[in-house]
């Protein structure tokens, strides 16, 4: 028997020792990818140092993209809006995703929530007993939406597309002014930045879910919603990695939804800065926001730090607000292409409650990537009255209390409560675009009659790219974009003003 368990230990060292080791080298071929990455940057930068001349900061993303530009404002979103009372000294000793977050653990959470609380969401009976939830049930009525038809699938391309790489393209730009630098259709994707807004809204049920709640008396499940929700608008961007067009200046996006129970409208009210505001109504909710990538190109990736305030209401007054967190591109140079979205989301609400939301930045080594953990905070007594966790690609949870005062090997996910789950789609798609997301760009003969010209439907650059016509797509985006530049001065000595939504500050 001793030898037997000498032996056993004996293979559990050899097995540390490799799992070591293979840390060691993951972590080693990083460092090596960097290296390289910045060799190819360095010696792109010294063949056009001849050329280049002053500071050579690089421009904004949306320079790069089309003809864009970034703004000055707001240098730190996690600072100027939402929870102000929480710091994040206190992220690394509130909770570690790693120690719990693995698929098996998400799975049985999953459920066990199905279980503990059966349809409970959507027919409205909430099965806990706690303080904080009121001790009693409560029902929740959900209006029930016509069903509408929509398309499923994207027309097929008459054309085969033709791969570019993107950094063949910028790396000729380093340290240019890319203001006026055009990036071929290839890198875009059939929607614009007025469609993808909306898109935001794909899970709005969780927002009508959050308006009956709040009705019942509950105000921190109405929070949960609205963080999952928050969440939820990351969900549909993983494995995407094309651009929404820019949209032109006076462009709008406008949609009607009775599926959703959802009215829509958009429009780009700024070319420099590129600012997008938009205007939804649900039913008993409103919501706003205007948005603005303010993009830093690195030589191996592209950061975007959205600035703008998102905002919901509803129709008893509570209101929240919150930002987005950041979002960069990864493997400009080498590898495949892939976004991560990381950074501190702080939802502040009116009420009694706010919530903050920690977006973990995804590595190599790491298992476990789009983690999103955070709490719930009574805004009366700074009481953590409740924890999140998940993983914006996935689902989110929610646990009641505040686990780090429960003893040492306590595993959250033993009592965690399913907030949402990301749709599961069967068939992959092109471009990866959601079943909503497909819908969002569908032109049907009714709908023609009715629209603006503004309407981005209308683009031809973009409509000829979903066809799959992508030298016609190619050619009317090189159109549309010379021709902005040349109405652009008119517009300023004209002073334009947006049609829908009042600026106050540019």
């Amino acid at each position: 028997m001793l030898l037997e368990l000498s032996e056993l230990q004996n293979q559990l060292k050899a097995l540390q020792y490799k799992h070591v080791m293979l840390l060691d080298s993951l972590r080693q071929l990083e460092t090596d990818k960097i290296e390289l990455e910045t060799t190819v940057v360095d010696e792109t930068k010294e063949r056009e140092s001849c050329c280049l001349q002053g500071n050579r900061r690089f421009s904004d993303f949306y320079s790069v993209m089309s003809e864009g530009s970034a703004t000055d404002s707001c240098a730190d979103n996690e600072s100027n809006d939402g929870v102000d009372v929480e710091t994040d000294e206190d992220d690394g000793t509130y909770f570690d995703t790693n120690d719990f977050l693995s698929a098996d653990a998400l799975r049985s959470a999953s459920y066990r929530s199905r279980e503990a609380l059966g349809n409970a969401f959507i027919y409205g009976r909430d099965s806990f007993s706690s303080d904080h939830l009121h001790g009693v049930e409560k029902e929740i009525r959900l209006v029930e939406y016509p069903y509408v038809k929509r398309r499923e699938n994207l027309p097929e391309p008459k054309e085969k597309e033709k791969p570019v790489g993107l950094w063949s393209i910028i790396k000729d730009n380093i340290g240019k002014d890319l203001s006026g630098v055009c990036l071929p259709v290839y890198f875009n994707e059939p929607l614009s930045s007025l469609q993808k807004c909306f898109e935001d809204l794909e899970y709005s049920y969780l927002v009508d879910q959050a308006l009956e709640w709040g009705k019942q008396g509950n105000e921190l499940l109405r929070i949960l919603k609205i963080a999952a929700f928050a969440v939820s608008g990351y969900s549909s961007t993983e494995g995407r990695q094309c651009k929404p067009f820019n949209p032109l200046l006076g462009e709008t996006y406008e949609a009607d939804y009775p599926d959703k129970g959802l009215r829509f409208f958009s429009e780009k009210v700024s070319h420099h800065p590129m600012i997008v505001a938009c205007h939804c109504e649900g039913k008993g909710w409103k919501f706003w926001a205007d948005s603005n990538l303010k993009g830093k190109f690195w030589g191996r990736s592209i950061q975007l730090d959205p600035v703008g305030v998102l905002t919901l209401q509803f129709e008893d007054g509570e209101t929240f607000q919150w930002s987005k967190v950041t979002t960069s591109i990864y493997n400009i140079i080498l590898g495949k292409i892939y976004c991560d979205h990381y950074g501190t989301m702080r939802i502040k609400g009116s009420g009694n409650y706010s919530c903050k939301l920690k977006f973990k930045e995804q590595s190599i080594i790491d298992r476990n990537p789009h983690q999103v953990h955070g709490f719930v905070q009574d805004n009366r007594t700074g009481e953590k009255v409740a924890m999140l966790v998940g993983k914006w690609d996935e689902a989110m949870y929610y646990v009641l209390g505040d686990p780090t005062t429960k003893p040492k090997g306590y595993d959250p996910m033993t009592e965690a409560v399913l907030l949402w789950e990301r749709d599961k789609y069967v068939t992959k798609t092109r471009y990866n675009l959601s079943p909503f997301a497909i819908s969002l760009n569908e032109l049907t003969t009714g709908l023609l009659e009715r629209l603006p010209p503004t309407d981005s439907r209308l683009r031809p650059d973009q409509r000829h790219l979903e066809n799959g016509e992508y030298e016609l797509a190619n050619a009317e985006k090189l159109r549309l974009e010379q021709l902005q530049r040349q109405v652009f001065p008119l517009s300023l000595s004209l002073s334009l003003s947006p049609f829908f939504f009042y600026v106050s500050i540019l």
